[in-house]
């Protein structure tokens, strides 16, 4: 019960309410009742039962909160010194952080809590806390998006969690395809990106005062556009795969076009065609399970009920929901620039094989990703193709569709997932699913009572996805010049993600095909 509340409170009560609640629920307290001061080492203790269970949770999100900082940032020598008087000091419902400091204060008068406040004080201690009249440091690290890799080196380093005060580089491009590049806040909002771009190109308050003020749109590569409002936050991580983001004026919007080097198309060999399938199929699970670990658990409930952390704190999930798509349009992208036919047929070989094998290794993210873009049309119509794929691979490959097919609410899958062992990485989006599924078939609040059962099955369904992280990943991957190349191919995949091109390319390479 202790965990399904912390993991689900904020469907119900923001985070700073809820720690004003244990605040007031702690004896001696300026909130508490009279005769709670002084006593009540019972509800003393399940208080900070309550508050150590939130911080083990938060972990590293607490950075982003600015009203745990307010909690949980003082600090004072530990053990603390007795108090001259039982009584706290009096406090305001805008300074909660003394709550900290009370709990401190009573080291020395009830041994009985020795072990919980030091395992508190270290907590505190370990965690980098964020206060709202705090300034980032000058030299903040910049952190790269897997989709915007320059150099090599950058896509070769292990991947690590994003949090909304990170700072990253990003184009912003013009109607006539310049660019200029800015550093921004992964969390920044649409205005703050405009206010970089005006600040690079000198944009003159007068061009803003006629009229011409700049708008921020972003361009898929089909030539699909939107504008995006001046308030929304975290645009980087929801960005398609080709996706980009225009500065204009709201006269050119209409003259947009997408970028030239999105809809070429050279055909030639890739690594694919180089490398062994196990080879990319382990690069592809050690990837994957590197972006599955830097998502929080509480980011699946964030996603889905629009928690009030907000896009900032959903862009790890965000960012393996569009590897999830980028691999399947992979899929067609490779098949479809192999011009020979029995090339072809051999990469569609290659590429099931390599699924069986991201299946042997409990990588059902990868395992999905790669049927899903066997399934694409472009690429079922490919009668040819399939026709020259030997029996053996065709059987397989019926397995693959039974097991990925949505019927009966992807019995089949549940049914396989169930008897894997951790560590494992799940197919994401159907989590997603259930959750969004578990949110819209029930109340939160029923008769202004909080829906408890809701809250213990949106709970569960999180904590399995802490089940699947519970032990770590063994993979044997060698450091060879080889492998090193392999696993840059492997996460710096270049894709096209336009439907409409890809079955120019089909029909291209087998025209008469149904």
């Amino acid at each position: 019960l202790l965990d399904d509340i912390v993991l689900t409170h904020s469907l119900f009560l923001p985070t700073e309410r809820f720690l004003q609640q244990l605040h007031q629920q702690y004896p001696g307290g300026p909130w508490g009742p009279r005769g709670w001061r002084g006593s009540g080492l019972r509800r003393k203790r399940a208080v900070l039962a309550v508050l150590l269970h939130f911080l083990e949770t938060y972990k590293g999100l607490l950075q982003e909160e600015e009203s745990a900082g307010k909690v949980i940032k003082v600090r004072v020598p530990f053990p603390c010194p007795p108090p001259q008087s039982l009584a706290a000091p009096a406090l305001t419902p805008l300074a909660p952080q003394e709550l900290y400091l009370l709990i401190m204060k009573d080291t020395s008068l009830y041994h009985e809590l020795e072990d919980e406040i030091i395992k508190l004080h270290q907590l505190v201690e370990t965690v980098e806390l964020k206060v709202a009249d705090e300034t980032p440091p000058p030299n903040k690290q910049v952190k790269p998006l897997f989709r915007h890799f320059r150099r090599i080196d950058s896509c070769l380093q292990t991947r690590v969690a994003f949090r909304g005060s990170d700072e990253i580089f990003c184009r912003v491009y013009m109607p006539d395809h310049s660019y200029v590049t800015i550093r921004s806040r992964l969390s920044a909002s649409v205005q703050d990106i405009l206010t970089s771009v005006t600040e690079k190109l000198q944009y003159s308050e007068e061009q803003s005062a006629r009229g011409d003020a700049l708008i921020l749109v972003t361009m898929a590569s089909s030539g699909e556009k939107a504008v995006l409002q001046p308030s929304e936050e975290c645009v980087f991580t929801t960005l398609g795969i080709n996706s980009h983001l225009f500065a204009c004026t709201r006269d050119t919007f209409d003259s947009l076009v997408p970028l030239p080097e999105e809809i070429q198309v050279v055909p030639g060999d890739t690594e694919i065609h180089r490398a062994e399938p196990e080879d990319v199929a382990n690069h592809l699970t050690a990837f994957h399970w590197e972006l599955f670990r830097c998502i929080h658990e509480l980011e699946f409930v964030d996603y889905v009920f629009h928690g009030e952390r907000g896009r900032r704190e959903t862009a790890n999930l965000e960012l393996l929901l569009q590897r999830c798509s980028e691999v399947q349009h992979w899929v067609g992208t490779e098949l479809l620039l192999c011009e020979a036919l029995g090339k072809r047929a051999h990469l569609l070989k290659k590429l099931i094989k390599i699924a069986a094998i991201c299946k042997q290794n409990q990588d059902m993210l990868s395992f999905y990703a790669i049927v899903i873009g066997l399934n694409n049309a472009a690429i079922s119509r490919l009668r040819l193709t399939w026709e020259k794929l030997p029996g053996k691979f065709k059987n397989l490959f019926r397995k693959f569709e039974n097991l990925t097919d949505p019927c009966r609410n992807h019995k089949t899958y549940r049914e396989v997932l169930a008897k894997m062992k951790p560590p494992l990485i799940p197919f994401v989006p159907l989590i997603l699913k259930d959750l969004t599924f578990l949110h819209e078939g029930s109340k939160t609040l029923l008769d202004g009572l909080v829906n408890v059962e809701k809250l213990h099955c949106i709970a569960e369904k999180v904590r399995t996805v802490r089940k699947y992280r519970s032990r770590p990943l063994c993979l044997e991957l060698e450091a060879s010049p080889a492998q090193l190349q392999t696993k840059a191919y492997v996460r710096q995949l270049r894709v096209i993600d336009n439907q409409n091109l890809l079955f120019e390319l089909s029909y291209k390479l087998e025209p008469g095909s149904q």
